[in-house]
């Protein structure tokens, strides 16, 4: 079996940007919010029960779910939200498992924001954490994915405090600085998985807030 690191962290806190570090380090990355996407096509099972528990008005007119009105159902309901994850996590764990007893590399990378809350990092050896300040993950929402201050401000609010995750972590990688600063702290993490000591806790040291740079 391969060394599984287990990847999450809150919105927008740059754990895309440390997962295709890792990919360029060899370590095979599997996206369980794309897995989720793939499990709630049209035709699926899953499909047919989000569509059933949230009505027609989260489909698009060619039938696949609107993920941007179904977010915004969920993300203003925290019952509604609850709902949707008994519905779509049994089907991403299972897809994610089949996933990695299919890797075929020494390091499997599984990057889910709800890596804790799913259950799945209890199958992960080491659990990484990213984050970085909530005024620059509302920047990024708001840069990136085109979202108002409003929007951006309630995802951000909607989610469990990013300690809650750090608490847990062996490695905690901020990302408020440069690229070039989070890349360093994670190829000393990545270094420290070849060391001899995987569980030993590692916290990365604290980076200067950089707006600039994307993460």
């Amino acid at each position: 079996m391969p060394f599984i690191i287990g990847l999450t962290g809150n919105i927008a806190t740059g754990k895309s940007t440390v997962s295709r570090m890792l990919a360029e380090r060899g370590a095979t990355v599997i996206d369980a919010d794309r897995v989720a996407h793939e499990v709630m096509r049209a035709g699926t099972p899953v499909h047919q029960a989000v569509a059933a528990a949230f009505g027609p008005e989260v489909l698009r007119a060619d039938g696949e779910i609107d993920r941007a009105r179904l977010g915004a159902v969920v993300f203003s309901s925290p019952e509604a939200l609850a709902r949707l994850e008994a519905i779509v996590h049994p089907a991403v764990i299972e897809e994610v498992a089949r996933r990695i007893a299919a890797a075929r590399t020494p390091v499997v990378v599984v990057e889910a924001i709800k890596l804790i809350e799913s259950g799945m990092a209890r199958t992960c050896d080491a659990l990484w954490v990213t984050t970085c300040s909530p005024a620059e993950q509302v920047r990024r929402l708001i840069a990136d994915r085109g979202l108002s201050r409003a929007e951006a401000e309630q995802r951000v609010n909607a989610q469990p405090p990013q300690e809650a995750k750090i608490a847990q972590a062996d490695v905690v990688i901020r990302t408020d600085g440069t690229l070039e600063e989070t890349r360093a702290q994670v190829e000393a993490a990545w270094q420290a998985l070849f060391s001899g000591d995987r569980t030993q806790r590692k916290f990365m040291p604290f980076v200067a807030c950089s707006p600039a740079d994307e993460q």
